[in-house]
This record gives C-alpha cells, structure tokens and sequence, in this order.
C-alpha cells in the first residue's frame, strides 16, 4: 500500500542558481549535500516541513524540457500553503515573477503557478480549511 511521497526529482541546468533558489528562495531545508565525482554531479536533498523531499541533481549538458504546456511527463509540482495571496506577495517581493491567482473550480481553493530557473511549472495551492 503506498503511503506518500518521499520525493521528487529534479535535474537542473545551473546548479548553483538552482541551489539558491530551492534554499533561499522558497526556504526549503538542505538534508544532504553530495558531489558524484563519477558522474560530474551534485546531488542535493531539500526538505519540506512535512518531511517530503526534492532531490536537486546536477548533469554535464542535461537536455532542455520538452516544450510546454502540455508535454508528456511531469506536468507540475504543488505545493501546499496557507496563503496563497501572501506567498505570491512574497515570491513578487523576491523578484520571482507569479501568475494571477485563479480559484480550482472543483475545489474552490485559490492557486497560482510560478517557475523555477530552468521553467519547471511550480505551483502554490491554498491548503484546506
């Protein structure tokens, strides 16, 4: 039976830059830090407060996403929040540029998308009441 997630993966273009904005940007906790000599890598663990986790690689020349919106594969990664309006604020406030708040129809709960450095759609989703 699953259970959740543990976490998800991601390969960057720019290991620094996306370090930074994992870390400093949206305030996740660094758990391993790991350099693969053999495979020219970094390997870097980030924690949410709930304990699930991203994992940040690192490649020599990883190919570019495929086109968007609708390419096969991930399609997202959401996050969950208390505020959507004051992250956006916040995300604005840093520089980050954040889509208007829309409501899912289903749900009724506000959310928006942003990227991460390499266009990776991240989404913000207001946590239930």
């Amino acid at each position: 039976m699953l259970k959740r997630f543990h976490h998800v993966a991601i390969i960057c273009s720019d290991y620094q830059r996306s370090k930074a904005f994992y870390t400093q940007i949206l305030g996740l906790k660094v758990v391993a830090e790991h350099y693969r000599e053999a495979r020219q890598s970094y390997k870097l663990d980030l924690a949410l407060p709930d304990g699930s986790q991203i994992e940040l690689f690192s490649f020599p020349n990883p190919p570019e996403r495929p086109n968007r919106p609708e390419a096969q594969g991930l399609r997202h990664l959401a996050f969950v929040v208390e505020d959507v309006a004051a992250e956006k604020q916040h995300l604005e406030n840093l520089g980050i540029e954040v889509e208007p708040i829309r409501i899912d129809p289903y749900t009724e709960r506000c959310f928006t998308f942003f990227q991460d450095p390499d266009g990776l759609p991240l989404e913000l989703y207001q946590e239930a009441e």
